[in-house]
């Protein structure tokens, strides 16, 4: 079976890419450096407001917005259940319990935290991890998709001008290039789906007819599914937990309570987006019933519907939701490469320099990793079940009483052996089938367990001894 960008393409539209060059045009205006003025490269001073803040956080989150209109045509509102509501819970439990005291901390990333609490060993061990995390592949994949349909470009080709131009303008201002694209991203993400959301309900019949059009299953909490099959996500967004993206942005927060409200005011903002995705694929299901690439549906629908300028307008909200997730990631992955996996205590020019190189790197690896796996969902999947479940425990248990913590070494060893059991049992897959029918992440994180409470195990009878508490 021939891949998605050759089972279906879009013509060539000259207004599009027409607007595709301004908003190119535009993103490179906003990542120049201020006349006399050479920003802080890793987390821009750390002084982001309340709506800077929550701009570059909404859209850091929604790369992935081929796979949700996908998952829509072929699922309908269980779309909510597996990929809105586990996120929005783990994002609430991240706002209250954890921004604050992560903001007031001198922190520049995850392994600069286990640094301080478990040492340098561990550290390393996590900065790997969270450069594996956020290496963009997926989206550069992505991106690489809408560009060949746009263009007829070779995949190649379109993956190798994605990835370079990420480079370019992310390269001048560091994480204040992110931050300033970020904002105009926002309102082409949200325009693109506004313009396209009335006229399908328009012609869907409103939002009754669409409901009474769709198949059945669509209408159901796991879309035909079963329980599993959706509860098996509201472990895989234990992600947000440990996702290099929101700490990047409450490290560089103006206050704590910026850090707090944020990501409380971004839920809000997910919501509302979610609701025009899903919307939208409902009614690509309806229109489009007989589309034989799902992950085309958006795109699909768009070009049913709107003439040439909306058609145009909504295209460019579709590369600006891709673009905003690539170029965050990108810069978090040369961030790692340049602060966090050196640990040698450089100066603000040293990282800059570093992480420059860093960039490079990253996307030549982001670009060669898009074509060798060429699927957006098993990217996600197998790289994030393996990064998740051997930072999960470490992560969390530095906020845990120091009696009930890693020691330095065991901190090491459960992101290796976790890391290891994941990718073990993931190359144990069979005909799309687990060893045992069991998700990866189970038995890694189990292990990780097993890690911590030998450490407990070992750390109990000292409490006990008359000599004092564990420090």
């Amino acid at each position: 079976m021939a891949p998605p960008w050759e089972r279906y393409t879009v013509p060539v539209n000259a207004l599009t890419l027409v607007l595709l060059a301004l908003y190119a045009a535009a993103l490179i205006f906003l990542s120049r450096s201020k006349p006399g003025k050479r920003p802080e490269y890793l987390l821009a001073g750390r002084r982001l407001t309340l709506p800077a803040f929550v701009a570059t956080l909404v859209t850091t989150w929604y790369g992935g917005i081929l796979g949700i209109g996908e998952y829509a045509w072929r699922h309908g509102i269980s779309t909510w259940v597996v990929f809105g509501l586990p996120y929005y819970l783990a994002a609430v439990l991240f706002a209250l319990l954890l921004t604050r005291r992560l903001r007031r901390t001198g922190a520049m990333s995850i392994p600069d935290l286990l640094q301080e609490t478990y040492g340098r060993r561990a550290a390393l061990t996590s900065a790997w991890a969270v450069f594996a995390m956020t290496v963009p592949a997926a989206y550069v994949l992505m991106l690489a998709v809408l560009l060949s349909q746009l263009t007829s470009w070779p995949l190649w080709v379109s993956a190798l001008a994605a990835a370079t131009f990420s480079v370019i303008y992310v390269g001048m201002s560091g994480f204040e290039s992110v931050v300033r694209t970020d904002a105009l991203q926002f309102v082409l993400m949200y325009g693109g789906f506004l313009i396209l959301v009335p006229i399908a309900l328009h012609h869907t019949g409103g939002l009754g007819g669409l409901w009474a059009s769709v198949p059945a299953s669509h209408r159901m909490w796991d879309g035909g599914l079963g329980w599993q099959a959706v509860a098996v996500w509201y472990l895989i967004a234990l992600q947000t937990i440990v996702e290099p993206a929101f700490y990047q942005r409450v490290f560089a927060a103006r206050t704590p309570e910026i850090a707090r409200t944020g990501v409380l005011v971004s839920v809000l903002c997910w919501m509302v987006f979610d609701f025009l995705t899903v919307v939208s694929g409902l009614a690509a299901r309806v229109l489009l019933p007989h589309l034989s690439d799902p992950v085309a549906a958006y795109p699909a629908l768009a070009k049913m519907l709107l003439p040439a300028l909306p058609y145009a307008l909504f295209m460019i909200g579709l590369f600006a939701t891709v673009m905003s997730t690539l170029d965050s990631y990108l810069f978090l992955a040369a961030a790692t490469l340049g602060h966090d996996l050196g640990r040698l205590n450089l100066s603000a020019a040293e990282d800059r320099i570093r992480t420059k190189w860093g960039l490079v790197i990253s996307a030549i690896l982001a670009a060669g990793a898009a074509l060798a796996f060429g699927s957006v969902v098993r990217i996600w999947h197998d790289v994030g079940s393996v990064v998740t479940s051997a930072l999960l425990l470490p992560v969390v248990s530095i906020h845990f009483p120091a009696r009930f913590r890693y020691s330095g070494n065991g901190a090491a060893a459960a992101m290796i052996l976790a890391g290891a059991v994941a990718i073990g049992w993931i190359l144990g897959r069979s005909g799309g089938v687990y060893p045992y029918g069991i998700e990866p992440m189970f038995p890694a994180l189990a292990v990780s367990a097993a890690c911590l409470a030998v450490d407990i195990g070992r750390k109990v009878p000292a409490s006990f001894s008359g000599k004092g508490g564990v420090s």
